[in-house]
C-alpha cells in the first residue's frame, strides 16, 4: 500500500461514524417548552379567521326553479 496512513484513518473514522448511534446509548430528554409567542399567535389567528369570513364572497342566491 502506498497510503496506509490514509487507510487506517479511514477505518477509524468509518468505525466512530458506524459506532456513534448506538441503539443503547444514554438519552437526554429535552424539557417541553411553552412557546413564547403562542399568546400572539392565537389572536393573529383569530383576527385572520374573523377577516377571512368578513371577505369571502357569498353565494349567489339561487335561481328560481319552476316545476
Amino acid at each position: 500500500m502506498e497510503l496506509p496512513t490514509g487507510y487506517i484513518t479511514a477505518l477509524d473514522a468509518m468505525n466512530r461514524h458506524v459506532n456513534s448511534a448506538r441503539p443503547d446509548a444514554p438519552v437526554q430528554v429535552e424539557p417541553v417548552r411553552r412557546a413564547r409567542l403562542d399568546p400572539t399567535r392565537q389572536a393573529a389567528a383569530v383576527a385572520l379567521r374573523r377577516l377571512a369570513d368578513r371577505i369571502q364572497p357569498r353565494p349567489l342566491p339561487a335561481a328560481p326553479r319552476c316545476s
